[in-house]
């Protein structure tokens, strides 16, 4: 029976180490000059109703490397741009490839997808979650600290997409998370409720709060993000008035009382959500996480095409 990745949620604490695990392996074996072809003679079909740098070149890189023909599909080169249904683009999609990676806006287009697809779909983007992005990060920080259950990550900002996969990480594997939101900017009360759940088995904490500087004290990482998401750039003025008092900066980083790792999914705006100052320190961690997209996503692939 097929498996999709679209969300944390759908898997388990052991199923989520396996993957950051091999994507380790599999990130030594490619310095190392090792081939692999778990994909070989397969296709992937990579559908982009947003662009992006990291993900399209990430999956691209990673579908040629384990031996596979990536298809990159933009909405004007399908019928999925012209009205053709997302059931139909799935089940014909099917016919052709064997695995769907999709990254667009509204989050039930991917369930939709991966409800009718015969073949593996993984979520790239949408506007709930981003999983691929959360995985690399977390697989970033077990590389650094040594360890993943037990740490404390500080999110500021908009509680986007990133903040509500990183809730599930959080809630999955035992991490503490704090995210610092200003009034009005809520977590989406489903995810917040599921993610306590999880936390109280594995003894994670989640906590929710207005003030940036109570979320970062004692932090191991201090997590950000832009502050207009694509999508939203006619609230683009109102967000930076809005967000101004969630900057990080080295005030910030300071009041978490202890060394203290930068991160960012990237593209940043510099001076906005980050001053120059912390994205380009040495605590600054953010290309590392870009380059465990690669091998995360690898990882995934080769895991999916398994079952």
């Amino acid at each position: 029976m097929k498996k999709d990745f679209l969300s944390l949620k759908d898997f388990t604490p052991e199923e989520l180490l396996d993957i950051i695990k091999y994507a380790l392996i599999l990130k030594q074996e490619r310095a190392n000059g090792t081939a692999h072809n778990f994909l070989k003679n397969k296709k992937v079909a990579l559908i982009f109703e947003k662009p992006s740098t990291r993900t399209r070149v990430s999956f691209e890189v990673g579908v040629y490397e384990l031996g596979g023909y990536p298809l990159f599909l933009n909405s004007n080169d399908i019928q999925l741009g012209r009205g053709e249904s997302i059931g139909d683009t799935a089940k014909i999609l099917s016919r052709y490839v064997d695995m769907i990676m999709i990254r667009t806006f509204e989050h039930e287009k991917i369930v939709e997808m991966a409800s009718q697809a015969s073949v593996p779909v993984i979520n790239g983007l949408t506007d709930k979650f981003h999983p691929c992005q959360v995985m690399a990060d977390v697989m970033t920080l077990y590389e650094k600290a040594k360890k993943i259950k037990g740490l404390n990550i500080a999110f500021i900002g908009d509680i986007n997409n990133v903040a509500m996969s990183w809730l599930y990480a959080a809630g999955k594997l035992g991490m503490n998370i704090s995210i610092a939101s200003p009034e009005g900017y809520n977590c989406n009360a489903s995810v917040l409720e599921d993610a306590k759940k999880m936390a109280d088995v594995s003894g994670g904490v989640i906590q929710i709060t207005k003030d940036p500087f109570q979320a970062v004290k004692g932090a191991d990482v201090v997590y950000t993000d832009v502050w207009v998401s694509m999508g939203m750039e006619e609230e683009s003025a109102k967000r930076r008035e809005v967000f101004r008092n969630y900057q990080v900066n080295k005030d910030l980083m300071d009041a978490a009382g202890k060394k203290t790792y930068f991160m960012h999914c990237l593209p940043v705006h510099i001076d906005e959500e980050v001053t120059k100052e912390v994205y380009e320190s040495e605590n600054s961690i953010v290309f590392d996480q870009a380059e465990n997209r690669l091998h995360v996503q690898k990882a995934i692939m080769a895991l999916l095409i398994k079952y």
